[in-house]
């Protein structure tokens, strides 16, 4: 178990390392191939020579692509300087560099937006896992029934939908014809009753979404399951059809939803960006948003480095877990 441990560990750093560079070259390396010349971006089109000349030199921009990168790997882990003659700026680890607009250093702008997206996040996950899991097994035990089709059939419509269709749609229903609260974010621990009345309607919204998603695969998952040969003898040897369906069937059917649990809570921590321009929350994915209309590359950079981070994690954990569900993905 160790072995297999330290391998996904291995894996899941050279992951990061290689999506750092391929994202930094994205953002970097694109725009001095198309003209661009990300200088501008901190003082501006009308700015003078001198100024831009200062710019390059402070963040580096006259160096090459791999100087640059190693200058920025390195801050993310020791910090970094940045130097114009006799001014330097010193960025704390883990430095994501400068913002374009305002000058403030990306990560503690992330870290101030993150509580908002992780409190999204979290709350749409436990709700779409025990929707979408409900509603799978119990249309897959009715098979062909009217509890059936009205649940793949909403399950369609959850799929299809775009969130901000239904984003608009449920406020326009729920606040301003019924007349509820309008959503918003309230730390958690400056008072926990409006933190979870806030997020109501954002985490139904979204997990509408997944649901429907984890409702169809966790049905198609639990009838291949139930017509298993181990299934049909457990219930030869007469145990209840609880503990057939509970313990030996849906804990088959779910495993591989662990997988992809596990891939849509990571991508999720990394911005709901859609949900979040919807309903006015300050995360991770609205910061993006305004990020990209203002074209704050550093910014955009970290969110980008932040989701990817997330989505590498989780699939870490995925990996682990399945170590333990199954030993034999250890020898693998």
């Amino acid at each position: 178990m160790l072995a297999y441990i330290i391998r996904r560990l291995i894996n899941a750093v050279v992951t990061l390392i290689v999506v750092t560079f391929v994202t930094f070259c994205v953002f970097f390396l694109v725009p001095k191939l198309t003209g661009s010349d990300p200088a501008l971006l901190y003082v501006g089109k009308q700015a003078d020579p001198v100024a831009l000349a200062g710019i390059r030199e402070k963040f580096g921009f006259n160096d090459p692509l791999i100087v640059q990168y190693g200058k920025f790997l390195k801050g993310i882990v020791a910090g970094r300087d940045y130097v114009t003659g006799a001014d330097v700026t010193h960025c704390s680890a883990p430095c994501l560099g400068y913002s374009f607009k305002n000058s403030q250093e990306v990560w503690p702008l992330l870290i101030h937006a993150l509580p908002v997206t992780f409190s999204l996040a979290l709350g749409a996950a436990v709700l779409w896992v025990l929707m979408g899991v409900f509603f799978g097994v119990v249309s897959a035990l009715r098979r062909g029934s009217i509890w059936d089709r009205s649940a793949m059939t909403v399950a369609l419509a959850g799929v299809s939908l775009p969130i901000y269709f239904t984003g608009l749609l449920s406020l326009s229903i729920f606040v301003y014809w019924l007349g509820f609260a309008n959503p918003g974010y309230t730390p958690f621990f400056d008072n926990p009753w409006q933190w979870f009345t806030g997020l109501l309607l954002p985490w139904i919204t979204l997990a509408f979404l997944f649901a429907a998603t984890y409702a169809r695969l966790t049905r198609a998952n639990m009838l291949e399951t139930l017509g298993e040969d181990y299934i049909r003898t457990a219930r030869a040897k007469g145990l209840r059809e609880r503990t057939v369906i509970g313990k030996h069937g849906l804990r088959s059917g779910l495993t591989p939803l662990v997988t992809v649990f596990g891939l849509d809570l990571g991508a999720l921590l990394g911005g709901a960006i859609l949900t979040e321009a919807v309903y006015n929350l300050r995360g991770l994915g609205y910061f993006a948003l305004n990020s990209i209309r203002s074209s704050d590359l550093p910014i955009i950079l970290g969110v980008t480095l932040f989701a990817a981070g997330f989505i590498v994690i989780m699939n870490l954990i995925v990996d682990l877990l399945y170590g333990v569900i199954d030993p034999r993905v250890r020898l693998g």
